[in-house]
């Protein structure tokens, strides 16, 4: 009797850049068990494998799994999801598109080497500018669309969500609320689609002892949201933890084949008029990377905002030959 050859399910995670973001993603992979083995990419030697061997001391305390780290590009043979983390760290004061070009010229350089070792892995951007990388690098490596996409808006998302539910006394698993277009100061909150336990949010009562969500606090939330990320550079120089958290779940939506919904950062084919330029939309993430965004519907403001964005971000492709 011939016994059919076992399948491998062996999942392979490589993260390119060991710094604050990079070496917390792979802390967040390994403790949820997201892929059997993470590598860990990283111009300095040094600082790679001493993260690699801090993880590896606390194995027994996490679901089985593999850490490598090098210098070498070879690290990340045969990897499923490239996450790339590396580039110019941002400055308190900074926006994101002033990191464009230094990001830029990094992820020319690292691409092709990367492609070669694992030409057949989703490539996900995480580094900022995110959608501007995300552009640059569909272009440079040719990939399909689906292929190579950013970390856009989850964490603003994720942001906007816990900033609702600590206002209106709900769980956050409650909240279902999208933020859309550039993953930075042009970014839109979809009001228009946004629920709190199946009802509108624009139709929300306050809770007792609650206050209300009307427009004026709608507004100091989104701030709040735009806001926060530039709070936390100033404040411990960088943001890693909810960062981290984001990208392992978009990267779990891949490996795991999930179909999930997420404000993932992709090429845009006449979304609302919006073509050719990487933005955040509600999209399905699953093995094939992004094969679909949702048309959710838009409010005449918000196509405003899409198309504002939209705006922004080819003005920095353009100045960038892009």
């Amino acid at each position: 009797m011939t016994v059919p050859a076992l399948r491998s399910t062996t999942t392979k995670l490589a993260i390119v850049g060991a710094g604050a973001v990079g070496s917390t993603l792979a802390y967040a992979a390994l403790m949820r068990g997201t892929a059997r083995t993470v590598a860990l990419l990283d111009v300095n030697r040094q600082k790679v494998e001493a993260e690699v061997l801090d993880l590896q001391h606390g194995m027994m305390f996490i679901p089985p799994a593999e850490i490598v780290g090098s210098d070498d590009v070879e690290v990340c043979r045969g990897a499923d999801v490239v996450v790339i983390t590396a580039g110019a760290k941002q400055q308190p004061g900074q926006t994101r598109l002033d990191l464009a070009e230094a990001t830029i010229g990094l992820t020319k350089k690292i691409l092709p080497g990367l492609l070669d070792v694992a030409p057949d892995a989703i490539y996900i951007m995480v580094t900022n500018p995110v959608d501007i990388v995300t552009y640059a690098a569909q272009k440079i490596s040719g990939l399909p669309r689906e292929r190579v996409f950013g970390s856009g808006t989850v964490l603003d998302s994720s942001r906007l969500r816990a900033a609702l539910a600590l206002h209106c006394g709900v769980a956050v698993g409650n909240v279902h609320a999208y933020i859309a277009g550039e993953h930075g100061d042009s970014e839109i909150v979809l009001w228009s689609s946004a629920t709190i336990g199946g009802v509108p949010l624009l139709e929300w009562k306050a809770l007792p002892g609650r206050g209300e969500l009307g427009e004026t606090e709608r507004a100091a939330i989104a701030h709040e949201v735009v806001d926060s990320a530039y709070r936390i550079i100033a404040g411990k120089g960088a943001t890693n933890y909810a960062v981290g958290l984001a990208s392992t779940r978009i990267i779990e939506a891949v490996l795991k084949n999930e179909h999930r919904v997420l404000t993932v950062s992709s090429r845009l084919d006449d979304y609302y008029g919006v073509t050719d330029v990487c933005l955040s939309v509600p999209s399905v993430v699953d093995r094939r990377g992004v094969p679909e965004v949702l048309r959710v519907p838009l409010s005449d403001a918000e196509i405003a905002g899409l198309t504002a964005s939209a705006e922004s971000m080819k003005a920095v492709q353009k100045r960038f030959g892009l």
